[in-house]
């Protein structure tokens, strides 16, 4: 039986220990770190994500500013609403809720984004950092870095470990396997077009999951011991699943991470994780 991944209860320690260096932050400088959250349109969905990110916030004691425009706005609208932002001294962290509109291009948005307050770690600049492992010089993409803090915690050795990727995303697959290639394990990349994936997955000592795909990865893909990280969520028949068979993948793993309770709570702190690093950062400490 594998070792449950605690996504939520390494989730609380950590805002635990943000919350603490909040408070010592509003001492020493009089405001505490801010975060602008930007959100275009009503998609229901991402209402509930801006606003478990504004509750999660106010746990920790970050201020949150949370900006709502109409789906018909424009590009050059939108454009100068961050670039307003980015001006703004009392500002720390800003995020663009995805996805926009089809009319309005995320890339030109995220790019106008300044990397020092890119805290969701899009921007080319910290994407670059990230790829170069320059990770205290800039901002990383949250749940990567909420999976590389699993491996942190419970002690999971990376160097020299077959370590496959499936999924090769912008926002989780490239980083993440980046970021495990800076720790020196051998990585393999794998993705829609990835031929016989099984013959990748089985060899896997680490094995990293994120396409959306529910149940994707069935226990006979999984090496014997392996230690098995599901970032995928999706609803089926009412029920939340993820990428990973885990009932049955969970009885050959020696780690794994749940759906919900896992990777998810950590997507999430390390936002807040990152909001307070903008905050150190321009403060120059």
């Amino acid at each position: 039986m594998a070792l449950i991944l605690d996504g939520r209860a390494l989730s609380e320690k950590i805002r635990g220990e943000l919350r603490e260096e909040v408070e010592e932050l509003k001492g020493r400088f009089g405001r505490a770190p801010t975060l602008a959250v930007v959100l275009v349109g009503n998609d229901p969905a991402s209402e509930i994500y801006v606003r478990n990110k504004v509750k999660a916030c106010e746990k920790v004691g970050i201020s949150s500013i949370d900006r709502r425009f109409p789906a018909d706005i424009t590009q050059e609208e939108l454009n100068s609403v961050v670039k307003e932002l980015n001006e703004n001294p009392e500002v720390d962290g800003i995020i663009v809720q995805l996805p926009l509109p089809e009319h309005l291009s995320c890339r030109e948005v995220i790019n106008y984004i300044s990397p020092e307050k890119d805290v969701d770690g899009f921007h080319p600049v910290n994407v670059g950092k990230c790829m170069l492992g320059l990770y205290d010089q800039g901002l990383m993409p949250c749940t990567p870095a909420g999976v590389m803090k699993f491996f942190e915690a419970y002690n999971i050795p990376l160097k020299g470990k077959n370590a496959v990727m499936v999924g090769h995303s912008n926002i989780v697959g490239k980083p993440l396997a980046n970021m495990l290639l800076n720790a020196n394990a051998t990585v393999s990349v794998c993705h829609v077009y990835t031929e016989d994936l099984s013959h990748y997955t089985r060899y896997a000592d680490i094995l990293c999951v994120a396409t959306g795909v529910p149940h994707l990865i069935k226990a006979d893909m999984v090496k014997e011991g392996a230690v098995v990280i599901d970032i995928g969520i999706s609803r089926v028949n009412g029920k939340i699943v993820g990428d990973v068979d885990f009932d049955a993948v969970k009885e050959k793993a020696s780690a794994i991470t749940p759906v919900p309770g896992g990777v998810g709570p950590m997507t999430i702190t390390m936002l807040l994780y990152n909001t307070v690093k903008a905050f150190k950062m321009r403060m120059g400490i």
